[in-house]
């Protein structure tokens, strides 16, 4: 079966510094991939070099089988690479509807956008309102975004990435600074995620990880040292040498 993103001895080098340094792996269509490791470990350095962010230094990126390493952000998003990001990262001063809407509308052309003057408003109202009731803020449609919690912020950034209809979506610490029960709602909300979508997240929180991973990759100062299923991981007397630091 062909990976749904696939890196072949990746490399990313900041000067003298390996933020990544010859990550190979291969995540198939449709997993739960969970990317652990370490403060400094090059996961978010990895999420950059997936999404274009960033070019790596060395080696390449496949999507779904196709050779994406110089391809700029843009072009990645409309092959259906959606991703959230560690930081908040929306509107403050637009309602939760707006939002949504303006993800819609950032990935269709232009051309699209010209000949369904007449009709792409009430289309994109509905899809809009369909992602929102598919993380539980339908009912906060008119709030602006501002004045939604935290946690309500998360579920947004979900809808928000989910407007983009991905093939593969990158979650870059999605429960992070969540409380107990916003953590357990953001989580559930991942899990109901459809499975035609390949998902994979930076996660410290191993109880999420044990959740949501159908298989875990450790990362170790930018080097993949160990693939698994999240009960093999969770026991790894190397994955715990590296968490208290002593190798």
């Amino acid at each position: 079966m062909t990976p749904a993103i696939e890196t072949v001895t990746l490399s990313r080098s900041f000067g003298g510094v390996h933020a990544v340094d010859g990550a190979s792996l291969r995540v198939p269509p449709g997993q739960r991939r969970a990317i652990i490791g370490p403060n400094g470990a090059g996961k978010t350095t990895l999420f950059n070099c997936l999404t274009g962010v960033l070019r790596p230094t060395t080696g390449r990126i496949l999507l779904f089988g196709d050779d994406v390493t110089r391809m700029p952000e843009y072009r990645r998003a409309r092959l259906g690479v959606g991703r959230t990001y560690q930081i908040s990262n929306v509107f403050l001063g637009l309602t939760v509807l707006e939002n949504v809407v303006l993800a819609i509308h950032g990935t269709r052309p232009r051309k699209w956008m010209i000949h369904r003057a007449v009709d792409r408003l009430s289309d994109t109202h509905a899809q809009a309102l369909g992602e929102l009731e598919r993380v539980g803020l339908v009912h906060r449609r008119a709030v602006v975004v501002r004045a939604l919690s935290y946690g309500e912020r998360r579920q947004l950034e979900l809808a928000l990435a989910m407007a983009s209809r991905p093939r593969v979506l990158l979650l870059d610490e999605p429960t992070a600074g969540l409380a107990p029960a916003e953590r357990q709602r953001v989580s559930e909300l991942i899990a109901t995620i459809p499975r035609a979508v390949t998902v994979i997240l930076i996660e410290h929180d191993m109880s999420v990880v044990m959740g949501l991973a159908d298989e875990v990759t450790v990362l170790h100062r930018g080097k993949v040292i160990l693939d698994g299923p999240p009960e093999a991981i969770q026991g790894n007397a190397q994955v715990r040498e590296v968490y208290l630091g002593r190798r």
